[in-house]
């Protein structure tokens, strides 16, 4: 028996590894792309695009026999590709035994149907992909429940009892597992039913982290947000600043559930780091919409770090497709004083290559100046962590309070709450603190302290806040 009859004897096998697969770029052609009067989205080459996918297929381990470049003058209704590119892929997707093709770009249940006929394989489109990747990823609760929602979605217009015949030549595979049988079986009403729990259940995460939330901003810690594209090397930089062991692999979405963790500035303030799902050109909206609840710490992020891979040959497309998303958000990228970029990797540039880079990140002035750093190494990252100080004391008074020798309880609040810069004793045990607090907490801290005070650059600062 063949290794393609063995695997289709099993169709609830939980994995795609080994699954020999085409991946096929289907992108505009120069004259199409021209008339648009622009390229691939965020400018990014039509080879760069092929490779992301291959990169994408390559995270759901299935083995990639070739990868095909398509330039299309239109796209044609039936089945995305032209007539006589379907009937050659079809001819190679036979002689070379393909069991899966990934089309990069997002097909109608029709185009993908048809495909399927045509190619007696199993077709899926880039939504697809990533929803296959985030079903594999998702380790928390919250992060399977997102990615059904974002699943059923997506295979709730693909309910069609004409695949039934394709499903009979070929198993199903992994999170998305076709359209097979069961999902035939289940109509729409039920998917319905089953997507409102999963928003029902979702509404309580949403709840419940708005009491954490609460809580940090109770205490308050600042929160910094770290945002960019996938692989960016977010995650490696969350380890470098907090110590903690997140996944961080070379590789596409090696981080889907948010992480929360204690970071320690330079004159002991603590900042809760989060760290977040990488972003990614022609992100599902779907998947934007059911991961709502998981970006909304970014959402009250106090400063959102803005992750980049300076070494990337698609570096600027890849943040145009970040800030795109930012704005959908609603996010202003524009607004530096709140948005950091954190230019990573810079330990994989040549010298010239940093030389330039180093040119670039001067000319840059105030807030707008992006920090140099190397997640692998730990280069720069004390200038990333003297900067986060700086934009978070923008908005945070300086104050000094007088605290009397017998308030244990005054002196144990302020530690609990405010952050500390400086600490004396007078010769009457009476201590003296200079602390910086958040601007909604000022009046908090007069009333309890009233005989503090705020330091006069601070109270200007605040006056024309206010104003």
């Amino acid at each position: 028996m063949t290794s393609r009859a063995n695997r289709q004897a099993d169709s609830s096998a939980p994995s795609a590894a080994g699954v020999r697969t085409l991946v096929v770029g289907p992108y505009p052609s120069d004259r199409a792309a021209a008339k648009r009067s622009s390229g691939a989205p965020g400018g990014r080459s039509p080879e760069a695009r092929l490779a992301e996918a291959e990169g994408l297929a390559a995270a759901i381990e299935v083995d990639v026999i070739a990868a095909e470049l398509v330039a299309l003058a239109r796209i044609t209704p039936a089945t995305y590709l032209g007539s006589g590119k379907v009937r050659e892929l079809a001819e190679r997707i036979k002689s070379e035994d393909i069991e899966l093709v990934i089309m990069d770009c997002a097909l109608s249940p029709v185009q993908q149907r048809n495909l399927e006929k045509a190619f007696t394989a199993k077709v899926i489109d880039r939504t697809g992909l990533i929803l296959e990747i985030f079903g594999r990823r998702a380790r928390t609760r919250e992060g399977a429940l997102q990615v059904e929602l974002a699943h059923l979605a997506y295979q709730k217009s693909r309910l069609v009892r004409s695949w039934t015949h394709l499903e009979r030549q070929r198993g199903g595979f992994g999170f998305l597992g076709g359209p097979g049988e069961t999902q035939i079986e289940t109509d729409r009403r039920l998917i319905q039913e089953r997507m409102v729990r999963i928003e029902r259940e979702l509404e309580g995460v949403k709840k419940t982290r708005g009491l954490h939330r609460k809580v940090r901003s109770d205490a308050p810690f600042p929160t910094v947000a770290l945002v960019g594209y996938t692989n960016a090397g977010k995650s490696s930089l969350f380890n470098r600043l907090s110590g903690a062991q997140v996944a961080a692999k070379d590789l596409l979405f090696a981080t889907l559930d948010p992480t929360l963790r204690g970071v320690r500035l330079p004159h002991g303030a603590k900042i809760m780091l989060s760290d977040t799902v990488g972003f990614i050109s022609d992100l599902p909206t779907s998947l934007v919409t059911s991961f709502r609840a998981t970006l909304e710490e970014v959402l009250v992020a106090d400063v959102v770090l803005h992750v980049r891979d300076l070494a990337h040959e698609d570096a600027e497309a890849q943040s145009a497709d970040v800030e795109a998303i930012l704005t959908e958000l609603g996010i202003d990228p524009s607004d530096h004083q709140r948005l950091m970029e954190v230019w990573n990797k810079v330990d994989l540039l040549d010298e010239d290559a940093r030389a330039s880079l180093e040119n670039t990140a001067r000319r840059r002035r105030g807030a707008d100046r992006p920090v140099l750093v190397s997640a692998l190494t730990g280069e720069g990252l004390e200038f990333l962590l003297q900067g986060l100080e700086d934009r978070l004391a923008a908005g945070h008074p300086t104050m000094r309070i007088l605290l009397a020798p017998e308030d244990g309880a005054g002196l144990n609040w302020i530690y609990e709450t405010l952050e500390v810069l400086d600490r004396s004793s007078e010769p009457d045990g009476s201590i003296r603190l200079a602390v910086r607090a958040p601007q909604d907490q000022v009046g908090r801290i007069l009333r309890r302290f009233p005989d503090a005070v705020l330091e006069a650059k601070s109270a200007r600062r605040s006056r024309r806040a206010a104003g």
